[in-house]
Formats: structure tokens, C-alpha cells, sequence
């Protein structure tokens, strides 16, 4: 995309006589025709890396997609997958193959244990280095899978708040205990009138927050937020994002939602769950608390009779689906096609590069 400056003219990076020849023109153009100034300001920059997006609802069919556009396309594709990360969990995640993962490298696959926390913000730094090393050996990156908070996380940037000792924590908490909530959201107005005007008087946990951060870096949180979008603006501005979402009618992905479900279960779906509980992890943990480990950890503790098991695992994947849909359904920067329209896939991407 063409980088702008805040009045919407190319930004031409000091460059003052180009400036001076080509603004007035384009502010024109802005003025006579916004959907033509759209256009050229939307048109691919050659200088931004690309990266492929490809995702959808569980069961769509974009495993099978993504390596023929893998070959295609010299790509290596990242999982953008809140379960394929952990190792043993390898059924009822729908992990690609061995022979799929000889056939095309994968990235953030297989590298986590169970037992381990996993989160948002270690994707988005998992996801921008592989993405990192993928472009540098001259290969196209692309994210595949139906995390959409994944891709949130990396494209739009996670804030993380800063360290606080915990004797300004204490000190804070006790002018809110012995001064009252108005009070300090009155202090708090004095030093960050930002953060102030979004932060209700009597919330007290983010009112506190607020207070904690500017005690224990000087920094206001409403700068801390500019400073991490500023950030990840800045990221985003290395790549543009081809964005290609899957769907179909409604009958159809539950058809094939239910034929996934007896799949897993003729693989050993059980089996692996029984293992895992073998190993030593518990029911308790976060990846054992996924869609189909829950649900065989239920019957092998007698909640659900095996009919149920699989009805309960049938539904709630359906369920999950349809949250999927929602989720993309929102990004108006998706194109959406049918899993079965290759060739117009293969054809928008060709445009888009």
C-alpha cells in the first residue's frame, strides 16, 4: 500500500520538490474522486514483503488448500493454531502429517509442551520470527489455521504492561483504601487526562492500573498504548497482508464437521487422550480443556456415555465453527471463496503479487 502522510498525500521521505510537484495534484485527485484516490492509495507498494492469510472455520478444508498454494507460490506456512502447538496432541488437533509437513516446512508445530502456558503474546513474537526467517530465505510466508485472536495478536500488536514492584502496588491500594475511588481518579485526571476520560470513577482494578504504571515508569498508560500501536503499526507496515477466508453453505460444513469427528475417532482419538492422561497430564490443564480432549476425558471418567461423547463432541465443534465464522466475518479485509474454487484462489493471489 502507498505510504501517506496525515493529510492523505504521498509521503515522499523528505524528498521536498517531488512533494512540492505531485501533492497538489494528488489532493486533487482526492477531492475530485475518492474512489479513485482509494485505488492508488491501495495499490501494492514493491517494497512491502507479502504475506498469505488463510483461514476459516474447522473441517473447511484448509490443510489440503494451503500445501497446493505452498508449492505454488514457494511458501512455507505458519500454524495459526491455538492447539497444533502442543506435542502429543496430534488427532484431535487435525495436525498436517509427517508426510504433509515433509511436503511443505511448517512453522510453530509440535514445540509445546501440554503442560506449558501459551498465549497470544508468544505467538505474535513465534509468528514474527519465523516470518522473519522465512522472507529472508526468499520464501513467501503463510499463516493457515482458525485462531483468529492469533492473528489479532500479531497483525494489530499485544500491549504489555510494565513490571510494578510491589510496594507501589501497596502504596496505591492504600490511598484507595483510606482516600476513596473519586480521589483517585481525580489524581489520575491531573497526570493522564486520557486514560482519565476512559476509565470509569469507580473502576477501581484499571483505575489502579493507571496509577501503577505512572508510579513505576513516569510514563503515563495512555503513552505506554501509543507507544506499543505506534510499534505495531510499524511492524505492519513492512508487509501487506493477502487475506483469503473459507467458507460454504451451512449444511455442508456440519457434513463435513461430522465426518471429521468419526475420523478422529477411527485414528484413536481415545486412545491418544488415554496416553496423554498416562503421561501425566492433567484434566485440568488449558490443552486438555480443548474441543475433543475434553470431551473423551469425560467418558473415560464415566461423565457421558459413548453416544453422548460423540454428540457432545459433534455439537460443540459445529459450535466453535459458527464462533469462527463470526470472528473472521468481522475483518472487512478478508476475500471470502469456497473451499473448492481453486483456480479463483490461485488467481487472486496472483494479482495480489
Amino acid at each position: 500500500m502507498l505510504e501517506t502522510d496525515h493529510a492523505g498525500a504521498p509521503d515522499f521521505h523528505g524528498s521536498l520538490w517531488l512533494a512540492s510537484l505531485v501533492q497538489p495534484c494528488w489532493l486533487a485527485i482526492r477531492a475530485l474522486s475518492p474512489t479513485f484516490y482509494e485505488f492508488i492509495k491501495n495499490m501494492p507498494s514493491p517494497d512491502k514483503k507479502k504475506i498469505i492469510v488463510l483461514a476459516g472455520p474447522t473441517a473447511i478444508g484448509k490443510t489440503d488448500l494451503s500445501l497446493a498454494m505452498a508449492e505454488e507460490f514457494r511458501c512455507e506456512i505458519i500454524s495459526m493454531d491455538s492447539m497444533q502447538i502442543y506435542k502429543y496432541m496430534d488427532i484431535g488437533t487435525a495436525k498436517p502429517s509427517l508426510a504433509e509437513r515433509q511436503r511443505i516446512i511448517h512453522h510453530l508445530i509440535d514445540f509445546v509442551d501440554p503442560a506449558e502456558q501459551y498465549n497470544v503474546a508468544r505467538f505474535a513474537a513465534d509468528a514474527g520470527d519465523a516470518m522473519n526467517r522465512i522472507t529472508g530465505g526468499n520464501h513467501l510466508p503463510m499463516l493457515v489455521g482458525g485462531t483468529g485472536l492469533y492473528l489479532k495478536g500479531l497483525l494489530r500488536g499485544i500491549f504489555t504492561l510494565p513490571e510494578v514492584p510491589g510496594e507501589i502496588r501497596e502504596n496505591v491500594l492504600d490511598i484507595l483504601r483510606t482516600k476513596g475511588s473519586e480521589y483517585l481518579h481525580r489524581a489520575l485526571a491531573g497526570i493522564d487526562p486520557e486514560s482519565a476520560a476512559r476509565i470509569h470513577p469507580h473502576d477501581t482494578q484499571r483505575l489502579t492500573r493507571a496509577m501503577e504504571i505512572w508510579q513505576a515508569t513516569g510514563m503515563t498508560w495512555s503513552r505506554h498504548l501509543q507507544q506499543q500501536n505506534d510499534l505495531a503499526a510499524e511492524q505492519r507496515g513492512a508487509f501487506e497482508v493477502i487475506k483469503i477466508g473459507l467458507n460454504c453453505a451451512r449444511d455442508v460444513l456440519y457434513a463435513r464437521i461430522n465426518k471429521r469427528v468419526t475420523t478422529m475417532v477411527e485414528q484413536g482419538l481415545l486412545a491418544e487422550v488415554e496416553k496423554l492422561l498416562a503421561r501425566g497430564y492433567t484434566r485440568d490443564l488449558n490443552s486438555m480443556q480443548a474441543i475433543g480432549y475434553k470431551h473423551m476425558v469425560n467418558y473415560i471418567d464415566k461423565v457421558w456415555q459413548w453416544d453422548e461423547t460423540l454428540d457432545y463432541l459433534a455439537r460443540d465443534t459445529r459450535r466453535y465453527a459458527k464462533r469462527q465464522l463470526t470472528w473472521f466475518g468481522r475483518d472487512r479485509d478478508f476475500v471470502w471463496f469456497k473451499p473448492d474454487e481453486i483456480s479463483r484462489i490461485r488467481s487472486f493471489v496472483k494479482n495480489k503479487l
